[in-house]
C-alpha cells in the first residue's frame, strides 16, 4: 500500500522554516519603518525638517492605508487573488518605496538628480528632499501594510490549529527585532548626520532582500496548494467576496472592539517610538546613540515576551483578559513617563510586556471571530482602521511639540505630547473591557485556547 506523503503544512519542521522566512519579510518591513527614529534631529538639520514636517514623514506611511483603504483593498485581494500574486505586488512596492525613499536622501539627488528640478519647483516651504522621500514613504505604505496581512494569512494557513499564536507572536517577535536592529544600528550608521544616506540606504537595501525571500516562498506556497487543493471542494458560491462581506464583518461588535482597540494601542506606541529618542534626549540629556538603545528595550522585550505569551494563548486562552493587563500597563508607562522624572530603563521593559501581550492575544483572535476564507478582508480591514491612527498621531504629536514648544528651542517640553499618548491608553482599556464584555455575552470563545484539543 502506498504510503500518503503529509502536505508541507503537516510538517513541523517547513511550518517553523516557513514562519522564519516571511518573519524576515516582516523584520526588514520594521527596520525600515524604525530606521527614521533615532534620525529626526539629523533630518531636521540636513534637510530643514520642522517637528511638524517629520511628523508627516512618518505619518505619510499610512495615507494609502487610511484614505484609499489599500489595506482593506489589499485584503480583500488576498482573498481573491490568493497568497503569491498578492504579496508579489504589495512586497515589491514595499521596496520600490523604500528605494524612492532612500534616493530622496542621497547625496546624487540633492546634486540635482533625476526629479529634483520638478520636487524643488512647487511647495517651497517644504526641501525637494522631503518631497522625494514623502513619495518613497507613500510607496512604501502602499506595499508594508498589505505584506504584513499577506504575511499573517500565510501564518493562518501553516498554522490553524497548530500553535497558532505562538506563531503569531513569534511574528510580531521578528517585526521587533527588525525594531531593535533600527533603533541600535541606524544612529551609528548615520554618525551624527555625516553618514546620514549611508544609513537609509541600508534599510532600502535590506527592504529588496525581503522581496528576494517572499520570492522563495512562493515556492514553497505553490507546492503547498498543488498538494491541498485536491482534497478540498472549490469554493462555494458563499466563500466568494461580495461587498457585503465588508459590512458584516463590521457588524460584529467583538470584531469592531478589537479594531478600535488596534488603532487606540498602536497609535500610543508607534508614534511614541517615532519620537522617543528625542524626548529621552531632551528630557533626560542622553545622546542619540543612548537614546537609541533605551528605546530598543522595547522590542527587546517584545522579542521574548511576545511568543511566550501566544505559546501561554495557544493552551490557556484568555486573550481579552490579556488585552486589558497590556492597556492597563501602556496607560500606566505613559503616565510615568508624562509626569515624574524617573529613569525610562524600566518602564520600557513594562512597555515591552504591554507591548508583547496585546499583539499576541489580538492578532490570532480574529480566527474565532470570522471565517477563514474572510481573513485576508478582516486583517485589512483592520489595518486600514490601524492605520488612521498612524496617519493622524505622528502629526498630531508633532504639531503638539511645536505648538508647546514655540520658536523650535533646542530642548522640547515633551508633556503634553506624553499625556497624549496617556489618553489614547485610557480609550484602548475601554475597548478591551467591552470585548471581555461582549464575548461573554455571545461566547464567541475569545477567552479560550486556540489549539485543537
Amino acid at each position: 500500500m502506498e504510503k500518503i506523503r503529509k502536505a508541507l503544512n503537516e510538517r513541523a519542521g517547513l511550518r517553523w522554516g516557513v514562519l522564519v522566512l516571511v518573519g524576515f519579510v516582516l523584520s526588514v518591513n520594521y527596520y525600515f519603518y524604525d530606521a527614521f527614529s533615532t534620525l529626526k534631529d539629523m533630518l531636521m538639520t540636513e534637510f530643514n525638517f520642522s517637528n511638524t514636517q517629520y511628523g508627516l514623514f512618518i505619518s505619510f506611511y499610512s495615507i494609502p492605508n487610511t484614505f484609499l483603504l489599500m489595506a482593506v483593498i489589499g485584503g480583500i485581494i488576498l482573498d481573491k487573488l490568493g497568497i503569491r500574486r498578492t504579496g508579489f505586488m504589495f512586497v515589491g512596492f514595499m521596496a520600490f518605496g523604500a528605494l524612492l525613499t532612500a534616493y530622496g536622501a542621497s547625496t546624487a539627488y540633492s546634486n540635482g538628480g533625476l526629479g529634483y528640478g520638478f520636487m524643488n519647483s512647487f511647495l517651497p516651504d517644504y526641501s525637494p528632499q522631503l518631497k522625494m522621500m514623502l513619495l518613497g514613504r507613500f510607496f512604501f505604505g502602499l506595499g508594508a501594510e498589505t505584506s504584513i496581512v499577506v504575511v499573517s494569512k500565510i501564518l493562518v494557513k501553516w498554522f490553524k490549529g497548530k500553535d497558532l499564536a505562538l506563531a503569531f507572536g513569534l511574528k510580531v517577535g521578528f517585526g521587533r527585532l527588525g525594531t531593535f536592529a533600527a533603533l541600535q544600528l541606524s544612529p551609528v550608521l548615520a554618525n551624527g548626520g555625516a553618514s546620514l544616506p549611508k544609513a537609509i540606504w541600508l534599510a532600502a537595501i535590506l527592504v529588496c532582500t525581503g522581496f528576494l525571500a517572499f520570492l522563495v516562498y512562493m515556492l514553497l506556497d505553490a507546492k503547498l496548494d498543488k498538494q491541498i487543493t485536491p482534497l478540498s471542494t472549490a469554493k462555494s458560491e458563499k466563500d466568494r467576496f461580495k461587498v457585503s462581506d465588508v459590512f458584516d464583518i463590521l457588524k460584529n461588535r467583538a470584531y469592531l472592539y478589537i479594531a478600535l482597540l488596534c488603532v487606540t494601542f498602536y497609535s500610543a506606541v508607534f508614534p511614541f517610538l517615532a519620537f522617543a529618542p528625542d524626548f529621552f534626549a531632551d528630557k533626560f540629556g542622553f545622546t542619540a546613540i543612548e537614546s537609541g538603545r533605551i528605546t530598543s528595550l522595547l522590542p527587546v522585550g517584545t522579542l521574548f515576551f511576545t511568543p511566550f505569551f501566544g505559546w501561554l494563548i495557544d493552551r490557556k486562552g484568555r486573550s481579552a483578559t490579556a488585552m486589558i493587563f497590556g492597556s492597563a500597563a501602556l496607560l500606566i508607562v505613559h503616565l510615568i513617563f508624562g509626569l515624574t522624572n524617573i529613569m525610562p530603563y524600566v518602564p520600557m521593559i513594562i512597555l515591552g510586556i504591554a507591548f508583547s501581550l496585546v499583539p499576541a492575544a489580538m492578532w490570532p483572535s480574529m480566527v474565532k471571530l470570522v471565517d477563514e476564507s474572510k481573513i485576508g478582508t478582516a486583517y485589512g480591514l483592520m489595518y486600514s482602521i490601524q492605520n488612521l491612527g498612524l496617519w493622524a498621531f505622528p502629526l498630531i504629536a508633532g504639531f503638539t511639540l511645536d505648538r508647546t514648544n514655540p520658536g523650535n528651542p533646542a530642548v522640547s517640553d515633551y508633556t503634553w505630547t506624553i499625556l497624549l499618548f496617556a489618553a489614547l491608553g485610557v480609550i484602548g482599556l475601554a475597548f478591551a473591557l467591552l470585548l471581555k464584555r461582549e464575548d461573554k455575552i455571545r461566547n464567541f470563545g475569545v477567552e479560550l485556547p486556540l489549539n485543537k484539543r
